[in-house]
């Protein structure tokens, strides 16, 4: 056997910039959730200006987690995310928990949802003689199947690929913005609605922040990567905000941009709302061009995703606390070619089995739990080891943190009645986890 082909246990290479990060965590972010989920929340709030409110509370409760999350990435620059950050706050129990809702839920079942995204926004847009329902599960098998070869060829062959998508997905979504207030076919009588103060304290209004923090999600995709950042200690927190801020800046105009070109009614359970948009500002013809190139910029968030992942359970097997096969490094092209195959498996089960919005609302509860408690682990870490070397302190501590917290917490409590199946299936993934970390700890007590 050729040994620069094999997969052994040696360590990741640092080869990522701040350009690269940054490029990465937009790409992680901006992808099914802006183009797909604005329907959904007008249905709930029934109001424009409660929507863009909504859009931007989540914003800010992204922008918290990142400023914690940047402190944490800075303190630990290694491969695994929220899973070191547990493990080195409340032990590995905790922390292989985060593993397994990451397998499942932090990437699997989001890399499931963005290629269902991509296949129905294809599916939209042809010629209705050619339609079929079984096109949309096609073109996301085809995806995920892509993008893991992709990312198994090795780490920049899967960096380059993913930028030169997300350069044209934010190129894409500024014409929108631009073309679409400057030309479009659209109104400003779509804004006369005044806000609605109290529905902002709703149960509706949680359960659309669980649709815009999907949206958000992936402000702390860097992390993961720790191992492969170079000078970590600035790159990581410079990236998480300065991509964040202005992450939300773009969501917010596009926002304005899906009110101006559709009347707040006609947007209902609309799941293709950035094609709706674009036909109605600019015709059927272009509009159907437009939903082909956001298809198009879905691609970048499944990449991103596909190649994050993997990290947190090699970081598991490393420390003994998952399969030893998904340890390895391919010593040729510096990846954990196994997980990512893992991954990739995971998510097509996934594609054949559930719909959209039952993966979103799955997704939404368990990632707010285990967020503020990584974020709550970070606050620990400052009581318990003052003197540790923080090479970026969060800004606004303690309240940043609290807000983030207290502000994922509200959104779980307000929309467990709306979504009680989606939080039963929570509880079952997290115990799950909870039993087979105990067969894992029983085989590392065994070895040693």
């Amino acid at each position: 056997m050729n040994k620069t082909s094999t997969i052994s246990k040696t360590h990741p290479t640092r080869q990522l910039t701040l350009i690269h990060l940054f490029l990465l965590i937009v790409a992680n972010m901006i992808g099914s959730g802006i183009f797909t989920t604005s329907g959904f929340i007008m249905q709930d709030v029934q109001n424009p200006f409660t929507m863009l409110l909504c859009w931007f509370i989540g914003g800010l409760l992204a922008l918290t987690g990142g400023l914690c999350y940047a402190e944490l990435g800075a303190m630990f620059p290694v491969a695994g995310g929220d899973y070191v950050f547990l493990r080195e706050s409340f032990g590995k129990r905790i922390a292989f928990l985060s593993g397994w809702i990451s397998l499942w839920v932090g990437f699997s079942a989001p890399i499931a949802a963005v290629a269902i995204a991509f296949g129905n926004y294809v599916n939209g847009v042809l010629p209705t003689e050619i339609k079929n329902h079984q096109i949309p599960t096609v073109l996301a098998v085809s995806i995920i199947i892509i993008f893991t070869w992709v990312h198994v060829r090795g780490l920049l062959f899967g960096v380059r690929i993913q930028n030169v998508i997300t350069f044209i997905k934010i190129l894409l979504i500024l014409s929108l913005i631009g073309f679409g207030l400057i030309w479009g076919n659209g109104s400003f009588q779509h804004f006369n609605a005044p806000l609605n103060y109290s529905g902002v304290f709703s149960a509706n209004f949680a359960t659309s922040l669980i649709f815009v923090s999907f949206a958000y999600s992936g402000w702390n995709a860097c992390v993961y990567l720790g191992s492969e950042i170079k000078k970590p200690g600035r790159n990581i927190p410079s990236s998480i905000i300065i991509a964040t801020l202005s992450v939300i800046f773009i969501y917010i105009l596009i926002n304005v941009v899906y009110i101006y070109a559709v009347n707040p009614k006609e947007m209902y359970d609309v799941e293709e709302i950035g094609s709706l948009a674009a036909s109605n500002l600019f015709g059927k013809k272009i509009g159907s061009f437009f939903g082909i190139l956001i298809a198009f910029c879905l691609l970048s968030a499944v990449s991103s995703m596909i190649m994050i992942g993997p990290r947190v359970y090699y970081a598991m097997a490393k420390d003994q606390l998952f399969f030893e096969v998904f340890r390895g490094i391919n010593q040729t092209r510096q990846i954990p070619s196994y997980a990512i195959i893992l991954q990739a498996s995971i998510s097509l089960a996934l594609v054949l089995t559930s719909t959209f919005y039952a993966i979103l609302m799955y997704v939404g509860f368990v990632l707010a739990v285990f967020s503020s408690l990584t974020v709550l682990g970070m606050m620990f870490l400052r009581s318990r080891h003052p003197d540790r070397p923080r090479p970026y302190k969060t800004w606004g501590y303690p309240l940043t943190p609290l807000l983030f917290i207290i502000g994922n917490l509200w959104i779980v409590i307000f929309s467990i009645n709306n979504n009680l199946t989606a939080f039963m299936w929570s509880l079952v993934t997290i115990a799950t986890g909870w039993l087979i970390y105990g067969y894992f700890a029983g085989r590392f007590k065994k070895r040693r």
